[in-house]
């Protein structure tokens, strides 16, 4: 990859972020409004699930990429075991509401649709 494709790159990655981040906020400050503040935090909380899954995503892309060192996929599925098993207990022991939960789960593909749709109105190559 070129410097410019290497820049290009962390300019995206950086946006999603912050939109993961916007929607997360919102969507949590939406669902406590609509409903009640539980839901926003389980909204809230499956936002922060969803950060750390695209954060994985992220690592496994890079670990695939020219040039980088081979790892192990055993902490890649070690990861994503770790993502399932954290939402479980969130659900489950907090008694949060699962299908807001599971919205937020939602925000980081919402975040990547907004960057695809950024790029398609602004970008003019």
């Amino acid at each position: 990859m070129s410097d410019s494709d290497q820049e290009f790159y962390k300019k995206v990655i950086r946006r999603v972020r912050w939109n993961i981040f916007a929607l997360g906020l919102v969507g949590a400050a939406v669902a406590a409004y609509l409903r009640t503040i539980q839901a926003g935090l389980a909204f809230l909380i499956g936002a922060a699930l969803s950060y750390l899954s695209f954060w994985g995503w992220q690592q496994l892309v890079n670990a695939l990429s020219p040039g980088a060192k081979k790892r192990s996929p055993v902490g890649f599925i070690a990861r994503i075991l770790l993502l399932v098993a954290l939402a479980y207990a969130v659900v489950r022991f907090l008694g949060l509401n699962v299908a807001v939960a599971a919205m937020g789960l939602l925000v980081s593909a919402a975040a990547v649709l907004a960057e695809l749709v950024y790029e398609l109105i602004y970008t003019r190559t």
